[in-house]
């Protein structure tokens, strides 16, 4: 029941932060009368026409740079992360003791049997 509407408000938080400026834009758009007339830096040169095209440029940069410094910040934390040194643990294993003495007129080890190595009949 809940499944949906938590899977959907994931969803828009997600797209949400990857698209920051278009949201910006879109609010923009929707209140461009009142970011003429109200927060437009430009309000008393009409000869510009601005528009408010100021305000929106100003908060577009505000956005990127709020993403660029995200993106610093996950970079930083995965560098953390993939930095992260266990303790290595080394083990000695014990190995037998292998006594291959090795014939100076045949030039193979003894203790292999000669069974093996024959030529073909």
């Amino acid at each position: 029941m809940l499944l949906k509407p938590i899977s959907i408000l994931l969803l828009f938080s997600l797209l949400s932060a990857n698209c920051s400026s278009l949201l910006v834009f879109l609010g923009f758009e929707a209140n461009q009368n009142y970011i003429a007339k109200e927060l437009c830096e430009n309000k008393d040169k009409p000869e510009m026409h601005c528009n408010g095209k100021c305000y929106l440029m100003k908060k577009l940069k505000q956005a990127q740079d709020k993403e660029q410094k995200q993106e610093r910040q996950s970079q930083k934390t995965q560098i953390q992360d993939a930095l992260v040194v266990k303790p290595l643990v080394f083990k000695q294993y014990a190995f037998a003791e292998i006594n291959l003495h090795v014939p100076f007129s045949t030039g193979m080890p003894q203790s292999i049997k000669n069974s093996i190595f024959h030529p073909p009949q």
